[in-house]
């Protein structure tokens, strides 16, 4: 790294937008695709259109336990003047097994039974009632009626998903229910995540020593997000190891490090990742976590991230994420977030984004996750009932204990200069969903 560079530190630091947008226009989707059975396919991304083979259902189906009828037979029934129908077939059939019914007949079915050929409509079974051999019906029903239609749930050739959905657990359901066993997805992101500093060992540290975590997080982190973790070996700070570590795992489609990415004399990453590529962002207006360094070499991109915890987490979320979504054919979905009330004043300074973690806590009438406060009376002040969300620590990048104790963070714009005390704010739930 340069001595100039050193020198002035980061007196110019880059929005978070326009460094997010800086990383994401210097990477494309990797492209490679797999078809994996369905059951293994939860969360994993469609790589190509996927169309309904078959309609569902595939047959007229009754959508009540009743009897299947011919409509008109059962025009001008009451309860005082019932229309009496014969039992189709010999009167001892299970419901659904009778394939076909006469004009005056009537053939027991269940939810889910296909309706026999001549039939038109399904009579409930509270509106009839079984005397002998015949039906009594106590009410008329019009064609159609509590009958599903062929292709009522999925038609033949309908559109399910585009390319880059995430499969969800209910989409493999409806994947079977057309006849689909297995799908095209793309291949998870490879990931290669390598701790650096001479100071961590991975048990028993010593006097100077320290626990790495950062890159077992991190890695972690990738497994949620859907890529594939390379956790590599501790990497020492110095050049020549540094750089034989990142074109190492050039193979991969994103090489990330831990540690060593400021102006300090150890903080040798950005000048390596300058040195084998091209360095893209050094210093985001970012809170905790403004040193870290975007890169790419040999088209593979390069996040570099802090060595203090809380600031490496932040940076993998708001960095990280959205490449790997990038890469592995879809986009990073926006954070759940939860509304409340901030206990305590949360600082910020102007023109940079602080993210201030968070504990919630439920007070009496505080909502449940999920709910809004939208139902609040008129009148009422809504936000009164809404739960506290307590800064679990002000500042202090290195205090991982912070993060693992929040529910979420909150996010001050780059305009503002704090959030009082008493505000209502937007809780992001950042380990929430993928």
């Amino acid at each position: 790294m340069s001595h100039d560079r050193r020198e002035s530190g980061f007196k110019r630091r880059t929005r978070v937008a326009d460094a997010r947008s800086t990383l994401l226009d210097a990477v494309s989707p990797h492209g490679r695709t797999e078809s994996v059975p369905l059951p293994s396919a939860d969360g994993r991304v469609v790589a190509e259109p996927v169309d309904a083979p078959a309609p569902v259902p595939s047959y007229e189906r009754a959508a009540m336990d009743g009897y299947a009828v011919r409509a008109e037979d059962t025009f001008g029934a009451s309860s005082r003047s019932p229309a009496v129908l014969r039992t189709a077939g010999d009167g001892t059939a299970e419901p659904g097994d009778v394939a076909a019914i006469g004009p005056g007949e009537a053939a027991r079915v269940h939810t889910g039974s296909a309706v026999p050929e001549g039939a038109d409509a399904v009579l409930m079974v509270e509106q009839a009632e079984t005397v002998g051999d015949e039906i009594e019906a106590f009410d008329a029903v019009a064609v159609g009626e509590n009958v599903g239609e062929v292709g009522e749930d999925v038609a033949a050739g309908q559109r399910l998903f585009d390319a880059g959905h995430t499969l969800r657990p209910s989409d493999l359901g409806l994947l079977k229910s057309v006849g689909i066993d297995s799908v095209s997805v793309y291949e998870r992101p490879t990931v290669a995540v390598i701790p650096t500093g001479e100071e961590l060992v991975q048990s028993d540290p010593g006097p100077g020593e320290v626990i790495e975590t950062n890159g077992l997080t991190v890695s972690r982190l990738v497994e949620r997000w859907g890529g594939e973790a390379r956790y590599r070996e501790i990497v020492t700070d110095d050049e020549d190891a540094l750089a034989a570590a990142v074109e190492r795992d050039l193979d991969a489609d994103v090489v990330v490090t831990t540690g060593g990415s400021s102006v300090g004399e150890r903080d040798l990453l950005p000048e390596v990742v300058a040195g084998i590529g091209e360095v893209l962002v050094h210093g985001v207006a970012l809170k905790p976590g403004h040193p870290v360094c975007l890169g790419r070499a040999e088209d593979t991109p390069v996040v570099s991230l802090p060595g203090y915890p809380v600031a490496c987490i932040v940076n993998a979320a708001q960095f990280l994420r959205p490449i790997q979504k990038q890469i592995g054919g879809t986009t990073a979905d926006p954070f759940p977030t939860r509304r409340a009330r901030l206990a305590r004043k949360v600082p910020s300074e102007p023109g940079t984004r602080t993210f201030a973690r968070v504990s919630i806590e439920d007070g009496d009438g505080g909502l449940s996750p999920g709910e809004s406060d939208a139902n609040a009376a008129d009148g009422e002040d809504a936000d009164a009932d809404l739960p506290v969300a307590t800064p679990t620590r002000a500042s202090g990048s290195g205090i991982l204990s912070s993060v693992a104790l929040a529910d979420g963070w909150v996010v001050v714009p780059e305009p503002r200069e704090g959030i009082e005390a008493g505000a209502t704010v937007d809780v992001q739930l950042w380990e929430v969903t993928p």
